[in-house]
Formats: C-alpha cells, structure tokens, sequence
C-alpha cells in the first residue's frame, strides 16, 4: 500500500511540474483547465497530502528547514554565481543587487530576487505555510469548523489583493490563500482517500460544468491562448472573488482524477517516476534551460542577444514553432541534472559517514 501511495505521489507530482513548465511556457497541458489556476496550489495540496501529524513541533520545523529551506539557500548561492558569470554575456544581471536583505529576506516576501530561480518563490512561502498549519493544527475544533477557517482565510485573502503592494501585506494574503489547501489536501488523505469514490462519471460532468461556466469570468484571456481563468497568487492578484478558489478546486480534482485513471498504465514508467521525485529541481533549474536555448538559438541564428535581454526572463525564441521543444529538453535535462545532484549527495554523505566512522575506530 505504501509503494501504490508514493507511486501515485509521484505522479501526480510529475503532473503538478509539467503543468507548471508548460505554464511558463504559456501553454495548458490539461484543457480546459489552464495553468495559472490552479497550478501553485495543487503543490499546495500534494504538500497536504504528505503532512504528518505525528511529529512534534520541533521535529517538524527540523525537517522542513532540512527539505525546504536549507537546499533552497543552497540554491540561491549557486544562482547568485550563474548570474555574475552570464552577466558579461548576456550585457545583463538578471536580478536585483545582491545584499543580505535581498538574499534573505526578499526570498520570504516575493522569492524574485534572482530571476533564474524565480520559479522557487513557492519553496519559503511553502515553508511559512507548512509551520503555521502545523501552529494551527493544537487549537482546539473540529475538521468541519477548521475547513471553513481556513475558507474565510481565503477569501480574506482574495480581500487583502488590492493592498498587496505592500510587501508584508502580500506575504500574509499568499499565506492565508494557501492555508485552505493544505488543510483540503491533509483531509483528502485522512478523511476521503480509500473511503469515498471522487471519480465517478457524474462528478466528472458536474466538474465539467462548473469549469465551463467558470470560463464566462475569463478576463484575460480566450479558450485557444490556454491561460484564461488565472490568478497570480505570487503577486496576489486576483480578478474575482470567489473564482479563484473554485477553479482551483476543480484544476486539483482533474489532476487527482488524470492520476486515478491513468496510474495502472503509466506506475511502471520509470522517466515519469523520475520527474515526480525530481520536482525541487526542476522547479529551481528549467528557467536556466529555457534562457541557454534561447541564447544558443540566437547564436546560430545570428541574432543579437539585445532582443531576449530587452523582454523579461520568460521571453524564449520563436514560440510558434520551439514552445514543445523548450517543454521536452527543459523537462529531460532538469530531471537528469536532479538524479545527478542526488548521486553527488548520496557520495558525499556515504563519504562523511565512512570517515566517521574510521575515527571511531581509531579512536577505539
């Protein structure tokens, strides 16, 4: 039963990343149900599923400092020495200057420091989160009085949009919003999962229903772009009240319900395996990808590099035509670079572990 959880885990955090590569390349790999609407929450969710309520409070912070933040700053110093080295290429420092106060605080309040690895602002705001949800879980209440806090939390938070300019104020809303879906994604496992069928064909219509009706608040977009219906929880903007939390709703059960149907024919595919347990770095790493082809692209094309460094981080080259190309080469080189980052740990711990244990035995 354990091997089919983390088997469906994965999976379903393949999904999740694909979803959100595809998004940064405006492209929606679900229809219907594009991207930035449900994208960031649905991490939200997976983070739910696999929260324990076994550890102590201190235990638990150990181990998400130890998950979270500590690969994450890791991470940021790296980035910080791509960015200094590609700068004289690329005639621009993509980011802000770095100082201790962008370096450590901004990555709570935006997580845009280093535009590289902007896609890692989920990783601190994922952290506050997590500690303030497991803060949550000793006051006393039932799960059906907790659900509808956490509910009111959210739609706070959609409240709160209007003044997130102000950076604390834009910290609080993201984490109020996020609340509501670790708290569904806990109660998915320990409540429905195993007990109650979500997957049935009426739901699926209903579900369907809804999104199609959701599509009549599309503001931004049409059907054919794919991005419609979105939000953009990092910068707490939202265009509607309510819209926001039932899109991604219906956005988390269409990923659940893709995974349900899907596991028996995919469980044994050992690059989709890869992916899901390789999600940390592909978020940190496909931005970098994307810019490399994008400059080697311009290179062959004889094109100068002004073009892409006059746009913002996401701008790549000739999207008509590249927009799966980027996809597949920015999925394959990011997983495999995450498989070697593990390989490279594994040595080095295996190393420490071996010297230790050779002193002890000197010592003896």
């Amino acid at each position: 039963m354990d091997n089919i959880f983390n088997n469906k885990i994965n999976i379903l955090k393949a999904l999740a990343i694909m979803i959100v590569v595809a998004g940064h390349l405006e492209f929606s790999i679900i229809p219907m149900f594009p991207p930035y609407s449900f994208q960031v929450v649905l991490f939200f969710f997976i983070a739910g599923m696999l929260y324990k309520e076994k550890y102590s409070f201190i235990e638990f912070f150990k181990r998400r400092l130890k998950t979270l933040l500590l690969p994450y700053f890791l991470y940021v110093l790296v980035y910080i020495g791509i960015t200094a080295a590609i700068s004289p290429l690329t005639g621009k420092f993509w980011g802000v200057p770095v100082n201790w106060y962008n370096e450590l605080i901004i990555p709570f309040l935006t997580g845009h420091q280093l535009d590289l690895i902007s896609p890692l602002w989920f990783v601190p705001q994922l952290f506050t989160t997590l500690i303030i949800y497991k803060i949550c879980s000793y006051i006393p209440g039932n799960n059906i009085l907790k659900t509808f806090i956490y509910t009111v939390f959210a739609l706070a938070a959609i409240q709160m949009g209007e003044f997130a300019g102000n950076l604390c104020v834009l910290y609080l809303l993201r984490t109020l919003f996020s609340l509501l879906f670790v708290h569904l994604g806990h109660m998915y496992m320990t409540k429905i999962n195993g007990r109650y069928n979500l997957f049935t064909g009426r739901i699926f219509f209903i579900v369907m229903c809804v999104q199609s009706v959701l599509w009549f608040s599309n503001a931004d977009y049409t059907p054919a772009d794919g991005i419609g219906l979105s939000y953009i929880l990092v910068w707490g903007e939202f265009d509607n009240w309510l819209v926001p939390i039932i899109t991604s709703l219906t956005g988390i059960w269409m990923s659940l319900f893709i995974v349900d149907i899907f596991y028996d024919k995919v469980k044994n595919w050992t690059f989709l395996q890869q992916i899901g347990q390789n999600t940390y770095h592909i978020m940190a790493n496909h931005l970098l990808v994307f810019n490399f082809i994008t400059y080697l692209l311009l290179a062959v094309k004889g094109i100068s590099f002004d073009i892409k460094n006059n746009a913002d981080i996401y701008w790549f080259f000739c999207p008509l035509k590249t927009t799966y190309f980027y996809f597949v080469i920015g999925l394959i080189v990011t997983t495999y670079l995450g498989i070697f980052l593990k390989n490279i740990k594994r040595r080095i711990f295996y190393k420490v572990c071996v010297n230790i244990e050779q002193r002890q035995k000197t010592n003896t």
